[in-house]
């Protein structure tokens, strides 16, 4: 028998996950994270340097308190099972990003936009080590390339450089990359992990942290596709 990735213990079936985006979407303002975002964001976690306890991301996503313990335990399973869904989809190679649907003059289009969002804003809950490597090791500049490629395009990431629009061609193939470039992601961390030079320098930067800045307006996508 065939399995899909329904059929795993740890993953959302369509229901769990238009009910999330749901929710998500009657709590949202402006710089909010929605479904795509936040599988974008726990995509980064899954696959980064340190693990990220629900405690520092929960945040990122949750953003007013829930009507009753009935619904703030529903949404928060819904994550937990949105997170741990990631991690399965990794460890079988059968990782699939969520994606946003805009609508465009040709019809609809899949959008990266709020995945990419959600992406950068989990490499920022640990952005010295990510910034350090980056700089540091060109294979894993190499490695997230299509990722970079997308968030500049969508403006999600600025640049110095004078970067083209990706044509409709190039942007489609490097939405068809994401699966392989997580799952490179995740072994290039595992076989190099952070050094303690790199842990110092992180719990030293996390100390000197001061209030956020404010966050420039965010792109947010329409329905989500997975």
């Amino acid at each position: 028998m065939t399995t899909t990735p329904n059929d795993w213990p740890s993953s959302l079936d369509d229901s769990e996950l238009d009910e999330l985006d749901t929710y998500l979407r009657a709590h949202a303002g402006d710089d909010h994270l929605l479904l795509d975002g936040v599988h974008g964001l726990l995509s980064a976690l899954a696959v980064g340097p340190l693990q990220v306890m629900p405690d520092e991301w929960l945040p990122e996503v949750l953003h007013h308190p829930f009507a009753d313990e009935t619904e703030g335990n529903r949404v928060l399973a819904l994550l937990a099972k949105l997170n741990d869904s990631i991690e399965a989809e990794l460890d079988v190679d059968a990782y699939e990003p969520i994606l946003g649907e805009i609508d465009t003059e040709t019809g609809p289009a899949l959008s990266a936009a709020g995945w990419c969002e959600g992406f950068s804003r989990g490499i920022d809950l640990r952005a010295g080590l990510w910034e350090k490597r980056l700089a540091e090791d060109a294979e894993l500049m190499e490695l997230l390339g299509p990722v970079m490629a997308l968030a500049v395009d969508e403006g999600v990431l600025n640049s110095d450089a004078d970067f083209e629009k990706l044509s409709d061609d190039e942007y489609d193939e490097c939405l068809s990359q994401l699966p392989a470039v997580l799952g490179a992601v995740n072994q290039y961390w595992q076989e190099h992990p952070a050094t303690e030079e790199e842990l110092d320098a992180q719990v030293q930067a996390a100390a000197e942290t001061g209030e956020e800045a404010a966050s420039p307006p965010r792109h947010r996508s329409g329905h989500w596709v997975h």
